[in-house]
């Protein structure tokens, strides 16, 4: 069983899909790895270091993946690198499936298994094997030192013999993964928080962490989440009314960090040019959801925009401005969902197609789409 690990294409990217850490683990399930020349480099993990842990280290990703049984990944591989595959092998990722029809295409065309990581079912067993959750948890951290870092004040209140500095007051937009690990975080800091959310569950754990909640509660409210703990989308009513309490709450705010996005969706507008204008000079907001259309009107992916003496941070994958903490947790995702698709006993990939972890995740098979979600309609 061979095990492949080519380094991103993304010039963006700076995760790898496996850490010397989980190599050894990987070799431990009877696995030979074979990782790219520089793979790890941007993650600080060097290839001396995958090659004290077991793993063969070649120059290009073609002679990597050829004859791999599995091919493991950040992001979906491109069609020139699917050509050096195998059919049949299984090519483990971040898809990214919603609207790039074409390119879920290709991975059907090279005749691989393709498992897309994100849509890894939210249930106690597979809680290890939740990139979203993993990189959303880093993603709100760094947003936070993002914003400290940029913001032109001190965040804490100081009480000096000059006089008292004020704390900073910083409101969350969203309070999933990445939202409540930005409240721990601006807590830390030393920061006022509040934050908002549709979902009412998010409540008691904006509340728990030491914010005070923000939101319209309304009966609408109440109903706002489905059956996979997600936010539904809200009706123009309820919009307007929150919009509305959220507009003056951000005109009094000096740090808002936005993060609410909707699987499969353009991510929802919450703060309009008007919104920003009522800021005070100097402050900054952080839009988590940029890559999906942004939940900040004026924000622009990959850079700091500026809004009169406002700063808008639309940095692009988040988590990844962190990459070596990143990678070991991506990583280990990873190989957490290896291990089930292995026989241990003989040191070979055996997939059950009836496990609810393949079943959520698999996207092409046979040469075909096979996901319901992504299944080509009939004519």
């Amino acid at each position: 069983m061979k095990i492949a690990v080519p380094a991103e294409l993304a010039e963006a990217e700076s995760r790898v899909a496996a850490t010397p850490e989980t190599v050894k683990k990987l070799i431990g399930l009877g696995a030979d790895v074979v990782v790219q020349a520089g793979a790890g480099a941007r993650s600080r993990f060097l290839d001396a270091d995958y090659q004290a842990a077991g793993a063969k280290v070649l120059k290009t990703a073609a002679a990597v993946v050829k004859d791999a049984d599995i091919v493991l990944h950040v992001r979906r591989p491109d069609a020139k690198e699917l050509s050096a595959v195998k059919a049949g092998a299984v090519v483990i990722g971040v898809m990214d499936p919603y609207g790039h029809e074409e390119a879920i295409g290709s991975l059907a065309t090279a005749g691989v298994r393709a498992f897309a990581m994100e849509l890894m079912p939210r249930i106690t067993r597979a809680q290890v094997m939740d990139v979203l959750s993993s990189q959303a948890n880093l993603a709100g951290y760094q947003a936070v030192i993002d914003a400290a870092e940029t913001y032109d004040r001190a965040i804490p209140m100081m009480m000096t013999a000059a006089g008292t500095v004020p704390a900073a007051r910083v409101f969350v937009m969203g309070a999933g993964v990445a939202g409540l690990q930005a409240i721990a975080t601006a807590r830390r800091l030393g920061a006022q928080v509040t934050a908002t959310d549709v979902r009412p569950a998010a409540k008691e754990q904006v509340e728990s962490l030491g914010a005070k909640f923000v939101a319209v509660e309304d009966e609408e409210f109440k109903q706002a989440q489905d059956a996979r703990g997600y936010a539904k989308e809200m009706s123009k009513a309820y919009q307007e009314k929150q919009a509305a309490l959220v507009a003056n709450h951000i005109a009094k705010q000096d740090i808002v960090i936005t993060t609410a996005l909707i699987p499969g969706r353009p991510a929802p507008r919450l703060v309009t040019a008007a919104m920003v204008e009522s800021m005070r000079p100097g402050s900054v907001i952080v839009d988590l959801a940029v890559e999906r259309g942004g939940n900040v009107e004026g924000a622009v992916a990959g850079e700091i925009a500026l809004a009169g003496e406002v700063k808008i941070i639309g940095f692009t994958n988040v988590a990844g401005r962190i990459p070596s903490t990143a990678s070991s947790l991506y990583a280990r995702n990873i190989l957490a969902f290896v291990e089930t698709l292995v026989d241990k006993a003989k040191k070979e990939v055996a997939v059950n197609d009836e496990d609810e972890l393949v079943k959520a995740t698999l996207l092409t098979k046979d040469g075909a789409i096979v996901h319901p979600m992504f299944k080509p309609k009939a004519a």
